[in-house]
């Protein structure tokens, strides 16, 4: 279950000592959902097009309901996220969206300071996110650069994450051992 009580999978495929590929898959968009918000929306416009009499608030309707369902296909919802810890190259993420969009970000083991998981409040809520921690390369002395938050999309609850934690930490601690720097 994802933070929100939705159900969602997680995959973890091990393909040697230090490299490991999680992958967290969000529910399917239900068809239930997107067909009241349609009809609300249709509705709406209906009601207001009996009030006024003008075909262009049907048109409206029709072009917001599908743009807007296109976008959200396209920017929100996340079809699945994962995380390629690699030890001796770096962390991948990906994100696929439900339109089939990716997004796909590589950070080079060097600049690799640790993995954490965070926490955040909002309002009444305790967040839980892996974030990776980086750093400046050029200024080893300078410390923490960025930090960066995995699985944003897909909202895994804290013992899904925790699973996850460990195995990253598993294989950082390797190559720590091996001579591989990352902290």
């Amino acid at each position: 279950m994802d933070v929100y009580g939705n159900a969602i999978t997680l995959q973890q495929q091990t393909y040697g000592d230090t490299c490991q590929d999680f992958t967290v898959t969000s529910a399917k968009l239900s068809v239930r959902s997107l067909a009241s918000w349609t009809c609300t929306v249709w509705i709406a416009a209906y009601a207001v097009f009996f009030y006024t009499q003008h075909s262009a608030v049907l048109t409206a309707a029709i072009l917001v309901s599908i743009v807007g369902l296109l976008l959200y296909l396209h920017l929100v919802k996340v079809d699945h996220e994962s995380l390629l810890i690699l030890g001796s190259l770096g962390i991948q993420t990906t994100t696929t969206y439900a339109s089939g969009r990716e997004r796909t970000v590589f950070v080079e083991m060097c600049r690799v300071q640790d993995v954490v998981i965070n926490e955040g409040l909002s309002l009444h809520r305790v967040n839980y996110y892996l974030c990776l921690l980086l750093r400046d390369p050029s200024e080893p002395q300078a410390g923490l650069s960025q930090v960066v938050p995995v699985f944003q999309g897909s909202r895994p609850r804290v013992d899904c994450l925790g699973e996850i934690y460990r195995s990253c930490q598993e294989i950082l601690a390797s190559q720590r051992e091996h001579g591989g720097k990352t902290a």
